[in-house]
């Protein structure tokens, strides 16, 4: 479906970003992720993407902090392929506290990492995407783009922003062949939220399973973790044909905890 087109994920070393990349991949599209990590497990990760999938995968170090090297991140993305089709931005961190308690710095890089480097990454893809007619811009927000929960004012800040620089961006491009949307999953089971099982057991006197239930799923009507898989099929949906006319949306896939 995707095949002779170039995505760029930001954040896509593991997790959910490094799901996008496969699930990609998977459909023709040569990639290009980016994120931290040792440097050994990102050269077997992006080699593990060119020969599970036959595809082209480069690896950017880019800085998610700093605008020029995001811009230059696209920049060589357009070089090496040709194109630059497809833009993922799922860069992010996280910091909880009170607000009157939140560290200036954390705040600071929080609003940098989630949502100012989406619009660096939009800023220089969107001419190059609108030059030729197509493109699939996707931002992975939050349920937290659409409701709040306390000690995360940064985060949740920082995902209502990427709700309406969504629909900012679909409504300008929407004449172009280029579509801009949100995905905005509950809990996701990654290896980030696995290890922070083990510390919440331990502080609250739980077992394995009353911290999944009672703590980390207790907003999700489900009770069920998203896969990362589901997210990056619903990325992939996104880039086709038949999602052409989807634009400007913010998409929940939360288990229900945005309809409470």
């Amino acid at each position: 479906m995707l095949k002779n087109k170039t995505a760029l994920i930001t954040g896509s070393t593991s997790g959910i970003g490094l799901a996008y990349a496969r699930a990609l991949a998977e459909q023709g599209a040569n990639v290009v992720i980016n994120g931290l990590g040792d440097a050994d497990e990102i050269e077997a990760t992006r080699a593990a993407v060119e020969n599970d999938f036959g595809v082209r995968c480069v690896y950017s170090a880019a800085n998610m902090l700093k605008a020029d090297e995001i811009a230059t991140m696209v920049a060589n993305a357009e070089n090496e392929f040709d194109s630059l089709d497809i833009l993922i931005n799922n860069a992010g961190i996280q910091h909880v506290a009170p607000v009157e308690e939140f560290p200036i710095e954390k705040w600071d890089a929080i609003i940098a990492i989630n949502l100012s480097s989406a619009f660096h990454a939009i800023r220089a893809a969107v001419p190059g995407m609108k030059k030729r007619g197509w493109g699939r811009i996707i931002n992975t927000a939050s349920a937290h783009a659409l409701v709040a929960s306390p000690y995360k004012s940064a985060y949740v800040a920082a995902k209502h922003g990427i709700a309406g620089l969504t629909k900012t961006v679909a409504l300008e491009v929407a004449e172009h062949g280029v579509t801009v949307n949100a995905i905005c999953p509950g809990y996701v089971w990654t290896p980030l939220v696995e290890a922070q099982i083990p510390a919440t057991m331990e502080a609250r006197n739980m077992t394995e399973e009353q911290v999944k239930q009672d703590v980390l799923l207790k907003a999700q009507p489900t009770k069920e973790f998203v896969t990362v898989e589901q997210v990056a099929a619903l990325a992939v949906f996104l880039c086709s044909d038949a999602a052409s006319p989807m634009t400007g949306t913010v998409l929940p896939m939360d288990g229900g905890w945005t309809a409470q």
